[in-house]
């Protein structure tokens, strides 16, 4: 029996047990306030953020191998495309697109039209220089170290003006 092709994010999506999207986004809220409160520097915040996204990224990517049925990606471009299109869809139930592409091919930008951690969120003025949704950045950097993507590529989360 021939294997079977990979999955699109939507069937993925579609098939897998998922928490209420409110839920998940309030208590992404209260560990970031909460962080605010302990740490105080919206430096360490963003640290910790990266880091905890970093941790989670490590130990999803098994599951999105063993879920999408994604084979081995040619080149930095087709891993970019696969978190965008799958990564995205499959996990947090959003599409999302890849642009600004450098000469070399080595870094690039992922551009999130809808994103779920923002609902209900207000920042207030003392929390200038946060990035909020800094866990997103740490899980793909978790993820491509542990599927031996290079360092030297890079990608950049950008989130649509309409978030």
């Amino acid at each position: 029996m021939a294997p079977a092709g990979p999955r699109s994010g939507d069937a993925i999506f579609a098939s897998v047990e998922r928490v209420n999207a409110e839920l998940f986004t309030l208590t992404y809220g209260a560990i970031v306030r909460q962080l605010l409160t302990d740490l105080e520097e919206v430096d360490e915040v963003n640290k910790q953020l990266d880091q905890m996204g970093y941790n989670i990224g490590i130990r999803l990517v098994d599951e999105f191998l063993a879920k999408s049925n994604v084979s081995r990606c040619v080149d930095f471009k087709e891993t970019a495309e696969v978190i965008a299109k799958v990564g995205f869809k499959m996990f947090l139930g959003v599409g999302a697109s890849v642009t600004n592409w450098d000469a070399e091919g080595t870094c690039c930008s992922i551009v999130l039209e809808d994103n779920p951690l923002v609902d209900f969120v207000e920042l207030p003025d003392t929390c200038q220089g946060l990035y909020y949704c800094n866990v997103l950045s740490g899980v793909i950097r978790g993820a491509l170290e542990m599927v031996s993507v290079p360092s030297c590529a890079s990608l950049s989360l950008v989130f649509s003006s309409s978030s």
